[in-house]
């Protein structure tokens, strides 16, 4: 199976009968006929979902489907790279629209190319907007990149510069002789140029079509005279004048598809494929379109787009649905709203079966460890980037070293991405995808140890001072996370695993500064101080961070004869979500792992215990190791640790003179949670529980 072809949960749309083929009527590949499900009146489908959710991937996934079987093009919003000393009658809308063509314009599969003359003589008409006598040279320039437009007309004259020349000559002309604001004027002589020069005589009727622009009364040259002085303007004028642009690629498109029986039969729809069109710019191609659309008239149009943000204010009215839910029907009833015309697919993350057939794709031998694909998933959530990225690491690694893998030895590896470029670092290429924009990523690695708010504006306080002229590093970061719609809560600042794990990975390891890890110190005994001397469970947790556990072993024994149980249980468990401070590259068995076994003593004992306090202090030193270790994710399950779990909860359950029954409990399903790879229930047992 081709490598595009690897869907990983994407079935709903890419299946012979998953949504693509019903909104374009055609199969993926195969170009099969396949039923539309909406008629002539299909929805704006937009694609939802957070940074590494796999949206930029599944729109590439579609244009590899469909490339060769219809028009299609596929833009990112985010990417219009604005031309060398443009002139103003260049915007990203002008750009785009001139791109969309150019992609949209080959020859497919039974069919003749898609001519844009209408769209070439808007953007003809606007190009020039501003040129004075001085401005010549990039007149020019400006000129010249309509030349791919052109093309799609007539690709020799087009191409050719002959028709700059004389377009340049009219307009040098028309300035010396004229008083008057020069947009219409010019816009007019550059409009009669490439109707001279570059039109035939079939496509000089096009200019008709901008008869229906405001003031025009059905001349078109009077359209094309206003269009640019609109354009100009700025505006509200200018957003009239745009969306008439974008009905002009629409309108091209539409000819092509109705036009004379001689240009053949055309199958299907034209796909139009937006990423990142949470954006102005994929609003202002997109509202355009669905106005049209509202008002009863339609086009031949498939758009597809995607959306970091689920709760944009060009989805308020969108029918919503989760990408399972759409694989055999996308209802999308149309209301008096514009925006009733999108179809919202929230993108779920990956199963973990998907997640297993990842990691099998990339290890056909499954030299990895049997559990090292679901630790992957509960580190990543299923987000399909950190899978995808993963998965090729462990294939990376060579197959002697592959079983002794976890996630957190993923992160340190390189990976390499393509053959033509040198291996990348795993934890480094992940974080700069996954970061949202804004954010530096050595004060997110600072803020990612804090649990809350208002440590990690200590943190801000008093490690970043000075990195931010703007206000509080911290509160900047929270609100730029919820715009990205990371999660919150859960006892971290940071609270999803794998962005948290990648900032935490470069705050230990970023300065290359073992053994010190400098960074990573100073962070946490800043957290550490910030706690006060009382031994809070957030203190405790801090001395788990940098290495030192008798602390909180001692506590937890102090603390243990106490008659609230579960509290005590919940001590233990945030105290042991602390953050490990690993080794990067180490091989071998974790350290943790022979402390809870009881192999290792785990450091000499306090002075002053009689044998029964010796006998509680070394179980729970083995109870607080197995904790931390199980519950880590970057580290892999264990079943003899797990049994160990058990066994010390047991002996405590006997220890206790009121509360055995919450340790039985927490001895019963506390090995259930984590074989069923979620957090430690308190109430034992209790759904959510914690």
């Amino acid at each position: 199976m081709a490598v595009d072809r690897e869907l990983y949960g994407r079935e709903a749309v890419l299946d012979e009968h998953g949504l693509a083929a019903r909104l374009t009527g055609l199969t993926p590949y195969g170009f099969a006929p396949a039923g539309y499900e909406h008629g002539d009146d299909p929805p704006v489908t937009v694609f939802t979902g957070g940074r590494g959710m796999g949206k930029t991937a599944l729109l590439k996934q579609v244009r590899n489907a469909y490339r060769g079987g219809t028009p299609l093009a596929l833009l990112d919003c985010a990417h219009i790279e604005p031309p060398l000393d443009h002139g103003p009658g260049w915007n990203p809308l002008t750009g785009a629209l001139a791109e969309l063509a150019v992609q949209l314009s080959p020859r497919v599969l039974s069919a003749r190319p898609v001519e844009f003359p209408r769209l070439a003589l808007g953007l003809a008409a606007v190009a020039v907007t501003g040129w004075t006598q001085e401005d010549d040279d990039r007149a020019r320039r400006d000129l010249q990149r309509l030349g791919p437009v052109l093309a799609t007309v007539d690709e020799a004259k087009g191409a050719a510069g002959t028709w700059v020349s004389k377009v340049l000559a009219k307009l040098a002309a028309t300035a010396a002789e004229s008083t008057a604001p020069l947009a219409g004027l010019l816009a007019e002589a550059t409009v009669e140029t490439v109707l001279e020069e570059v039109f035939g005589r079939y496509q000089r009727k096009s200019k008709a079509w901008y008869g229906a622009y405001r003031n025009a009364g059905g001349r078109g040259e009077l359209g094309l005279h206003q269009l640019a002085v609109d354009f100009e303007q700025g505006g509200r004028r200018r957003e009239e004048a745009e969306g008439f642009l974008v009905g002009a690629l629409v309108e091209d498109v539409r000819r092509a598809y109705v036009g004379l029986t001689r240009r053949g039969t055309r199958r299907g729809r034209p796909v139009v494929l937006l990423d990142n069109a949470h954006l102005a710019l994929g609003r202002r191609l997109v509202e355009p379109i669905l106005r049209e659309r509202s008002a009863g008239r339609r086009d031949r149009f498939v758009i597809m787009a995607a959306s970091r943000d689920g709760g944009h204010e060009g989805l308020r009215r969108a029918t919503r649905a989760r990408l399972p839910e759409v694989a055999h029907r996308a209802p999308c009833p149309r209301g008096e709203d514009i925006t009733s015309g999108i179809l919202a697919v929230g993108l779920t993350p990956l199963s973990a079966a998907d997640t297993r057939a990842v990691f099998d794709r990339f290890d056909p031998a499954g030299r990895t460890p049997a559990d090292l694909s679901r630790a992957v998933h509960r580190l990543t959530g299923g987000r399909p980037l950190g899978v995808a990225l993963l998965g090729r690491a462990a294939g990376g690694v060579p197959a002697a070293d592959r079983a002794a893998l976890t996630p957190g030895a993923l992160l340190d590896v390189t990976v390499e991405l393509r053959e033509d470029t040198a291996p990348v670092p795993v934890a480094g290429t992940l974080l700069a995808e996954l970061l949202p924009p804004g954010l530096r990523p050595d004060v997110a690695a600072v803020l990612a140890a804090a649990h809350d708010e208002e440590s990690a504006r200590v943190l801000a306080r008093t490690r970043l001072r000075g990195a931010s002229v703007e206000g509080d590093v911290a509160l900047m970061m929270r609100d730029a996370l919820r715009a990205d719609g990371w999660p919150e809560g859960d006892g971290h600042f940071v609270a999803d695993p794998l962005l948290r794990a990648l900032l935490l990975h470069r705050l230990r390891f970023h300065d290359a500064d073992p053994p010190a890890h400098a960074a990573w110190r100073a962070v946490h005994e800043t957290l550490h101080q910030h706690y006060g001397p009382a031994p809070t469970p957030y203190r405790l947790r801090q001395e788990l961070a940098l290495g030192r556990t008798e602390q909180a072993v001692t506590e937890l024994r102090l603390a243990f004869p106490g008659p609230d149980v579960l509290g005590w249980l919940d001590r233990l468990r945030v105290i042991a979500s602390a953050p490990y401070p690993r080794e990067q590259h180490r091989t071998g068995p974790d350290p943790r792992r022979a402390v809870a076994l009881g192999e290792d003593p785990g450091g000499p004992l306090p002075d002053g215990l009689d044998a029964d306090a010796t006998a509680l202090h070394l179980g729970l030193r083995r109870l607080l190791h197995a904790v931390w270790l199980l519950t880590d994710p970057l580290a892999l399950p264990d079943d003899d640790v797990v049994d160990k779990l058990v066994h010390e909860l047991r002996q405590l359950s006997g220890r206790h003179l009121t509360g055995t029954s919450p340790l039985w409990d927490a001895a019963t399903h506390w090995p259930r949670d984590v074989r069923a790879w979620r957090g430690l229930t308190v109430p034992p047992g209790r759904e959510n529980g914690g």
